[in-house]
């Protein structure tokens, strides 16, 4: 007499059986697929995020370049404001990988958009004397009208910041628009985007070297050198920018590369990336434990169907398999609307900020692979609960 062959369960009969369970408590299961959903759509969202600023950044990088080095005066031995020498420039640019050198200076001169203006709202803007060259060394663009020339930087003839602009109330250069700088009244000749390696520029009022001389009565000391180098010799033009800014006192001199401080910012962002990335873990554990407690239940509610099934000639590890399965096909259709949902609104975030649009492949698959695992782990324990059901116990139930 043969041996009987061991039952078989093919995994379409698993999938099958699964979808049913599930199927007959639609609501239920519903609400379940979503605690994972909007975990799994959180976490997502975030590292799309995340990409989609990183690829803004670096497109920024590389259309403004990194080899914009700034030289500033720092601080004397005994702690007062140091100055840079009148010689800086003409021998900053004396450096052979040394490109272009621009220089700007504080001026002492109060900004308002009228004598009507009252005293106390200066607005928190500055005045700098530049060079015309400013624009080509720090990447600056015009929004509307032109910047200063040899010929406009002799006269009462000013440029203005974007964030100065705005809150002047100035929207359009030229026209005959005039504001005061140190009760001298100026022509509005320009209007500049936003300058992200300098920022500082944006709540400035620009003239000319000459015009703050003749009109403001100040020279403008430089506060600032602007150099652009090749970029191979970055690293080594930076090593020699204080001694050669400042041979008697280069410990006074302060060299820094502005594209390291837009990295820095970008670092700090992460710090948020990982926060909101906690959260996301936060809510896809709660909905871990849904699942778990939606299954608990459900073998408790099937006992009869359970016993029935052993009876029938089923083993336990079909039934420990059946409910494994239900739980997984719960956690991959909410990872699977969880991802959809997440990888939608990064791309609706960042069209609104004007990014690239950036959802990287291993985050979707990362996101479907999270889901799975917390379905597994949720699903373990109620489907060794039911395959521990001995037959008899659970038809005493029906």
């Amino acid at each position: 007499m043969s041996e009987l062959a061991a039952s078989r369960l093919a995994p379409r009969d698993v999938l099958r059986v699964g979808a049913v369970g599930l199927t007959a408590r639609k609501l239920r299961a519903t609400l379940s697929a979503l605690g994972i959903a909007i975990g799994i759509a959180a976490m997502v969202a975030v590292l799309a995020i995340s990409e989609s600023s990183k690829a803004d950044l670096l497109s920024a990088l590389d259309r403004l370049g990194t080899n914009l080095l700034t030289v500033s005066p720092g601080q004397s031995i005994f702690g007062e404001a140091a100055t840079l020498p009148d010689s800086a420039i003409a021998m900053v640019g004396r450096i052979g990988p040394v490109q272009q050198v621009s220089a700007t200076g504080a001026v002492s001169a109060l900004v308002y958009r009228s004598e009507l203006s009252p005293e106390a709202e200066t607005k928190g803007l500055s005045t700098l004397a530049v060079d015309p060259s400013l624009p080509a060394t720090v990447g600056a663009t015009l929004a509307d009208g032109v910047f200063l020339d040899v010929a406009s930087a002799r006269y009462p003839a000013v440029v203005l910041g974007s964030t100065a602009a705005r809150r002047l109330g100035i929207a359009r250069a030229g026209g005959g628009v005039q504001i005061l700088i140190g009760g001298v009244r100026f022509t509005v000749v320009g209007i500049l985007d936003p300058v992200e390696l300098v920022p500082s520029i944006d709540t400035a009022a620009l003239v000319g070297f000459p015009a703050a001389s003749r009109y403001l009565d100040d020279e403008g000391d430089v506060s600032s050198l602007y150099v652009r180098s090749d970029p191979d010799d970055v690293e080594d033009v930076q090593g020699v920018l204080a001694l050669t800014a400042n041979p008697e006192h280069p410990d006074e001199v302060d060299v820094t590369r502005p594209s390291d401080a837009i990295e820095a910012r970008a670092a700090a962002k992460s710090t948020f990336t990982s926060l909101f990335l906690g959260l996301g873990a936060v809510a896809l554990l709660v909905g871990g434990v849904g699942i778990a407690n939606v299954m608990v239940i459900s073998v408790l509610e099937r006992r009869s169907e359970i016993g029935l099934r052993r009876a029938l000639g089923a083993t336990r590890r079909h039934v420990g398999v059946q409910f494994l399965a239900e739980s997984l096909l719960l956690s991959v259709a909410g990872g699977v609307a969880g991802v959809l949902l997440g990888a939608s609104v990064a791309a609706a975030y960042a069209s609104s900020r004007g990014w690239e649009i950036v959802v990287p492949l291993t985050v979707l698959a990362g996101g479907v692979a999270a889901a799975l695992a917390v379905g597994a782990i949720a699903g373990l324990y109620p489907a060794l609960r039911a395959a521990r059901l001995a037959p008899v116990d659970a038809l005493r139930s029906v």
